[in-house]
């Protein structure tokens, strides 16, 4: 009967020690062991009939406490953690650089830095939905104390949240059947609605952006809007973005800053054609690609048509470049102050030559002439500057998580006339 006890003590000791190992996280504790061994030592080992079911009762009770500790935890654990249908990425990109005739556009000509910190969030709850988060932080030294974010030398990347990690971009995607796509969200830009009318990739200007950023300069406000493509290549969106429809003003109100756009498309694999029409009113976001005396129409009633094209060699790594090109011309109905009808016409073109020296590598070359004013019906001149904007860069890649990017860009009358710059800074990009 010894022998069979011993059998008996050795299995309830396992069962103890099972529980143990199956948790990593849980502590060790020796001096209960010890303890818990002595015990059963100085008793003196008498049998009887209920002696055994004692003893495993009480090492199973202990077991199932055990069972139920764990559980707890993992169920914790699990509240606290991510969706399986949520994804993170993120990238973090510091630059460096000067700019000679900075300080002829309102800052100076210092060697600066900036740096931008990102986290995308992604969640789908159908399978054929996402919403979308972005979370940024970044910096440049304060609006108007950093050459880059002033308009003719405005990094792409720039945004100056002193540091502090806000909520940049936030809104809903859904489909209705297999060609309707729709937006809705209280942080979104009209171009993320669009169907992509440029694959420039820009260097360093943000004035580049999207073959030109004047009818489609940028704000992040209320916005709505969908699109409607066909396998044949065709397709169509409509959107709108409101400043003022989370504010007293309200959406679309007599005192809104607001801008639709209605855009026709028709793309293949390797080339695209499109007209973008825009209905602005008392909108100012063009000004990221625009003369000063162009920029000073944001009050009033507005309408635009972005001209873009873009086509693309079969093969990469050739002499042969990507091709991107667009216009612009806007309309003033109403300027807000004279009732004038001012126009304006801006143009660009973008070349882009990719696996060059490296796999993943690009070259980069851009023209733009920013939105300058070209005429005027009513009490206003339509003499202004003649503005000339262009950049260059390299960008490639020391591993697949990083990019390297030196560029050079100029310009001659880029904002008023004598604003003459060049600049050279070096981007990098650290993708997670």
């Amino acid at each position: 009967m010894k022998l069979f006890q011993q059998m008996l003590v050795a299995g309830a000791s396992l069962s103890l020690i099972a529980p143990i190992a199956a948790q990593a996280s849980d502590t060790l504790n020796l001096d209960e062991m010890n303890s818990y061994s002595r015990s059963r030592k100085s008793k003196v080992a008498r049998l009887s009939n209920k002696t055994f079911i004692n003893e495993v009762s009480e090492d199973a009770a202990i077991l199932n406490a055990r069972i139920d500790g764990l559980e707890a935890k993992q169920n914790n654990l699990e509240a606290g953690a991510f969706s399986s249908t949520t994804s993170m990425d993120g990238k973090a990109v510091y630059w460096i650089g000067a700019v000679d005739g900075g300080d002829t556009i309102g800052s100076h000509e210092k060697t600066e830095t900036g740096y931008t910190y990102t986290m995308n969030l992604n969640t789908s709850f159908s399978g054929d939905d996402n919403l979308y988060v972005r979370l940024k932080a970044g910096d440049v030294g304060g609006e108007g104390d950093s050459i880059w974010d002033i308009k003719p030398t405005y990094h792409i990347e720039t945004k100056d949240y002193d540091d502090e990690l806000h909520v940049d971009k936030i809104w809903y995607t859904g489909t209705l059947g297999e060609k309707f796509t729709y937006f809705i969200g209280p942080r979104i830009e009209n171009y993320y609605m669009y169907i992509t009318p440029s694959i420039y990739q820009p260097g360093v200007l943000k004035s580049m952006k999207l073959g030109g950023n004047a009818n489609f300069g940028a704000s992040t406000d209320v916005g709505a809007g969908f699109k409607y493509e066909t396998e044949g290549g065709f397709g169509f969106a409509t959107n709108i973005v409101s400043k003022d429809a989370d504010k007293n003003a309200g959406m679309l109100g007599k005192a809104d800053t607001n801008k639709w756009d209605t855009q026709v498309a028709y793309t293949t694999d390797r080339w695209h054609l499109s007209a973008t029409f825009s209905d602005q009113q008392n909108w100012s976001s063009h000004s990221y690609n625009a003369t000063k005396k162009a920029a000073a129409m944001k009050s009033g009633d507005f309408t635009g048509l972005a001209l873009r094209g873009y086509w693309r060699p079969e093969n990469s790594g050739t002499a042969t470049p990507e091709i991107s090109v667009g216009y612009d011309t806007r309309s003033a109905d109403d300027d807000g102050l004279t009732g004038a009808d001012i126009q304006s016409d801006s143009y660009f073109v973008g070349l882009t030559w990719r696996d060059m020296i490296q796999a993943d590598d690009r070259i980069g070359i851009a023209i733009t002439q920013p939105l300058k004013v070209t005429g005027c019906n009513g009490v206003c001149s339509a003499a202004d500057v003649d503005p000339f904007i262009w950049e260059a860069y390299y960008a490639f890649r020391p591993n697949d998580s990083m990019e390297v990017r030196p560029a050079i860009f100029g310009g001659t009358d880029s904002y008023e006339a004598g604003d003459d710059i060049f600049g050279t800074v070096l981007t990098t990009t650290f993708k997670f």
